[in-house]
């Protein structure tokens, strides 16, 4: 990639100067939210980020979340676990519940594009596994049932070659 066809491409935010624009991107989520919120482990990156930092509307809106995509330009799917009860009160019954998702919300980003990301679910659907597209995780879903998992991963961002940006929102 020619950087004449960089700049053109990926500097949709003004301030991108690396080759990396999906890394550049996501640095730029991670600076917006961290003036909204303290960090834990019309539809574009750019106007997200505005959303997310716009002083007039005062909405409390703390996160873009967002989905990326391979250099196959297949949707990446991660997945992780937290511990649960099963079902009855003993805790001697603790289990895994593996969580897999598309969506994402970056807590940090570092010099060499390493971010920690946190994968995001929706509440009230236990298929998220079963989702094979980002589209099967989102439709149909209340905005307000998107909550921060805790489940956090480590990516090296130059693995990936496109991103796509939800709305800002306010995640719990």
């Amino acid at each position: 990639m020619t950087k004449q066809h960089h700049e053109e491409n990926c500097d949709e935010l003004g301030s991108i100067s690396s080759r990396d624009c999906v890394c550049d991107v996501v640095r730029a989520i991670a600076d917006a939210q961290d003036d909204v919120v303290d960090q834990h482990c019309d539809i574009s990156c750019a106007q997200s980020i505005r959303s997310l930092v716009s002083p007039v509307t005062a909405n409390g809106l703390d996160t873009v979340p967002f989905i990326l995509y391979g250099k196959n330009l297949k949707p990446f799917k991660a997945s992780g676990a937290v511990i649960g009860n099963n079902n009855n009160n003993n805790n001697n019954n603790l289990v895994f519940e593996c969580i897999e998702s598309f969506i994402f919300r970056v807590n940090e980003v570092s010099d060499d594009c390493c971010a920690v990301l946190e994968l995001l679910a929706f509440d009230n659907d236990n298929d998220n596994n079963a989702c094979d597209e980002p589209c099967d995780q989102l439709d149909n879903e209340n905005i307000r049932d998107l909550e921060r998992t805790g489940i956090c991963i480590t990516v090296d961002l130059s693995c990936f070659c496109a991103i796509t940006c939800l709305p800002a929102i306010s995640v719990f």
